[in-house]
């Protein structure tokens, strides 16, 4: 046992002075006993600086974690179910401070009383060509969904399809075109609006409307069909490759990006696509049976103009805008002032899907599958 003070200071430092002797014998003992303990039995050290230990036990900051991920992902589900749920739409109508409403997914009525269906068509008019169970919102049979329920809806007294694309595929624009005819026929009337573009294939769909609105910078026009083939004979030559078809008759492998095309060939093609443009012609003379013959001949070539020369010839009806369309739709249907009758998707998995099926990747494979696969199109190309 240490017999001095500074031994004792040395082991317990200088608060030592001034203690009873009892107190720092009683400290010494301890500390002798301490001395004799294995490392496991030895007591906890003191911090000097009285910072106090995290006392958090292990394992509880992974807990934490796990909470606040559960809490995020609460969340985003709240927020997509918020999103979709019908009648909590906040969409803005059409004529009200240039807002612009869609009914790109219909699902529940959130408009009481009867009003309008704005339905947008945008960009080529084609198919989908993903395996979702859902079509895509910009696809035709998505686009000719939206017609058929509008058509249903007795709340619904007019369309106003809200257009803005060069044309699309020829079954495609029939098909729109035809459920357009249908909605007529359920007493439904019909108004077209175009936008910066409606050529070809979309100014035939709009040969369905009672009416036809434009802005006088409007391209519209391109009455016509065009097929195009495309020929990677050279490019094969250049990597040394040779497709060999196997088929069942000479005509079988018509328009093959493979090989050049035969006058027979051609001549076929050109049949085809004659037989498509009487069609297209057909319609637009039922359509706007206003237009004299001479301009509906010349007009009709192709060629695209202006949407002022298309009401100084009879094409549409009235120059303006989505107000402009708004009214002359209410008017039409006895309405005044009339509402958009807004609509949300039916669920989340329809949602899920519809975005999926526009972010599909395009690999190589399948832009060289487009090269080679001829195709009839109303479509403005330039």
């Amino acid at each position: 046992m240490a017999e001095n003070t500074d031994d004792l200071k040395e082991i317990f430092g200088d608060d030592i002075e001034g203690l009873p002797q009892k107190e720092w014998e009683k400290r010494l003992k301890e500390n002798e006993k301490t001395a004799t303990m294995l490392p496991y039995q030895q007591p906890e050290a003191k911090d000097s600086t009285n910072t106090p230990k995290d006392k958090t036990p292990k394992g509880k900051g992974g807990f934490w974690f796990f909470v606040l991920l559960l809490a995020f992902c609460l969340s985003a589900i709240s927020g997509i179910y918020l999103t979709v749920k019908p009648g909590m739409a906040c969409q803005e109508q059409p004529g009200k401070e240039g807002a612009s409403l869609s009914l790109s997914s219909v699902s529940k009525d959130t408009t009481d009383g009867p009003g309008i269906a704005w339905i947008k068509i945008r960009g080529v008019i084609a198919e989908d060509d993903n395996s979702s169970p859902f079509a895509a919102p910009s696809s035709a049979s998505y686009i000719s969904k939206r017609v058929r329920e509008a058509a249903k809806n007795k709340n619904v007294k007019a369309i106003v399809l809200d257009i803005n694309s060069p044309g699309g595929t020829v079954a495609s624009v029939k098909d729109i075109y035809s459920e357009l005819l249908s909605a007529k026929e359920k007493g439904k009337k019909v108004v077209a609006l175009f936008r910066d573009v409606a050529a070809s294939g979309a100014f035939y769909i709009a040969m369905a409307a009672d009416k036809i609105v434009a802005e006088p910078g409007t391209i519209t026009g391109s009455v016509g069909v065009i097929m195009q083939a495309g020929n990677v004979v050279g490019l094969f030559d250049k990597l040394g490759i040779q497709v060999t078809p196997i088929t069942s008759g000479k005509y079988k492998d018509i328009g093959s990006a493979y090989r050049p095309m035969t006058d027979a060939e051609k001549a076929l093609l050109q049949d085809m696509v004659n037989d498509t443009y009487s069609q297209f012609l057909a319609a637009v003379k039922a359509g706007r049976p206003n237009v004299a013959p001479e301009d509906m001949t010349e007009y009709t070539d192709g060629r695209v103009f202006t949407g002022q020369r298309a009401f100084n010839l009879g094409f549409i009806d009235k120059l303006g805008g989505e107000e402009t369309a708004r009214q002359l739709a209410g008017e039409l249907a006895g309405l005044k002032d009339p509402k958009i009758i807004t609509h949300k998707v039916s669920g989340l998995r329809e949602l899920i899907f519809s975005f999926g099926s526009s972010m599909q990747s395009k690999d190589l494979g399948k832009q060289l599958q487009s090269m080679s696969t001829p195709s009839v199109s109303y479509l403005w190309v330039f």
